[in-house]
């Protein structure tokens, strides 16, 4: 028996009188196609698993994100709403290769089918290790887990936070650790759930917690071993940040030996497990006392010791030439002043002898050139009357008054005319 479907637009009737049938469409509205496509796919398409290979990927401000899965032969839209974006391990980027986990859908108002996705994971190296593998690459990149800005635990802390979950067993091993250690230290507890959705976020704000009340010297953060999955709270991007905020030095004990978290490379020192963290932020109490034992012990000994070691330098000093002979030494400086005091006057008597030579000899020098000796080999300067110096014919006109000085005087004259190239006069 045939029935009809759902996309059957024909419908058979006959007329009266024995016609043949006449078709007679049914037509159906584009958004009643589409929501019957929808229905079909939906309800025959259970949720799976689809591998490809990310492209197009956009965040949009509405915190929705979109992109493509692909593989050699096709290609498939995708959706990942915000509420499975926020509980992403990793970041999604082009070109890397996913599982997704969703169901197929179709978007209406296009009419284009989409695989809305609910879970992403990396494939190969799984999830949880590539976001590991990722936050640590770029915390480092950022410096948190430079050595130099890591600071050292106090000596003798006097009061200790501990941020973990109240009902755990690492708590009771640090407590039993410290209690042994020294057993009079103050512990403060910041109960925290250590795994589970929104642990990360509790065990942050108990560090911001700690650092805002300045309630303890120092602080152990940390859980007992566990899964990747149990022990992920500690790799959690506001941990690591709280951790590296924190102004009180931060012990990250998370795990057995084996276990590395971000909060590790973050934290100012790493503590193998919760025990091994109450040994390395107390010291051990008789071990202190039988210290301070053998330093009393030696105390009064090293004082004699001293006081031996100062009468000796006494007696070394009352029994030096300086001490014996105190004015011996006197006139051995006033000596010394005196020789310097005659090197000191034979020396400026020197340089007045040399000085009064360079001056003669530069005075004989200056002579030789004066114009004076000139005038005594027979040779005159001549000047206007005005004090010009006569050069040329130019110089003086005729009926320029004109005075000559000779060796041994002057002559006045004028001058009645002019001879060009040192002919006689007429």
């Amino acid at each position: 028996m045939r029935h009809g479907g759902l996309f059957d637009p024909v419908r058979r009737s006959s007329k009266p009188g024995g016609d043949p049938p006449e078709r007679e469409r049914e037509a159906l509205s584009v958004s009643d196609l589409t929501r019957r496509i929808k229905g079909l796919l939906e309800g025959q398409l259970p949720p799976l698993w689809v591998e490809g290979e990310i492209s197009n990927f956009k965040t949009y401000t509405s915190g929705h994100c979109y992109f493509t899965l692909k593989d050699a032969a096709a290609q498939l839209s995708c959706v990942l709403w915000r509420s499975a974006a926020a509980k992403l391990r990793f970041e999604p980027r082009d070109g890397m290769q996913v599982l997704a986990q969703g169901r197929v859908s179709v978007y209406e108002p296009r009419g284009q089918y989409q695989f809305v996705v609910e879970r992403l994971e990396a494939s190969g190296v799984g999830a949880l290790a590539a976001a590991f593998e990722a936050l640590k690459a770029k915390l480092e990149a950022e410096g948190l887990f430079d050595p130099g800005r890591k600071r050292p635990l106090p000596l003798y802390p006097r009061r200790i936070a501990l941020v973990t979950s109240p009902s755990g067993a690492a708590i009771r091993d640090m407590f039993k650790v410290i209690a042994r250690r020294w057993p009079k230290l103050e512990l403060i507890i910041a109960p925290v759930p250590v795994q589970g959705e929104g642990a990360a976020a509790k065990i942050a704000a108990a560090i911001r917690a700690v650092n805002a009340a300045r309630c303890a010297d120092v602080m152990i953060v940390g859980r007992g071993g566990g899964s990747l999955e149990d022990l992920w709270a500690f790799n959690e991007e506001v941990v690591a940040r709280a951790i590296a905020a924190s102004e009180i030095p931060v012990v990250s004990a998370v795990g057995h030996e084996v276990d590395f978290t971000i909060a590790d490379f973050v934290a100012d020192v790493r503590a193998a497990t919760p025990s091994q963290a109450g040994e390395l932020v107390v010291p051990e109490y008789a071990a202190v006392l039988e210290h301070l034992n053998r330093l009393q012990a030696a105390l009064p000994e090293a004082l004699v010791a001293r006081v031996e070691l100062a009468r000796e330098r006494l007696r070394a000093l009352a029994g030096s030439w300086a001490l014996r002979h105190p004015e011996e030494r006197l006139q051995q400086h006033r000596q010394r002043l005196d020789e310097l005091q005659e090197r000191l006057s034979l020396g400026g008597r020197r340089m007045r002898r040399d000085a009064g030579e360079r001056i003669g000899a530069l005075a004989a020098r200056l002579d030789a050139l004066s114009p004076l000796r000139v005038l005594e080999r027979g040779y005159s300067v001549t000047q206007r009357a005005d004090g010009r110096m006569v050069r040329s014919l130019a110089d003086a006109p005729p009926g320029t008054g004109l005075v000559t000085r000779l060796r041994d005087g002057r002559v006045i004259s004028k001058v009645e005319r002019c001879e060009p190239g040192g002919g006689s006069s007429a």
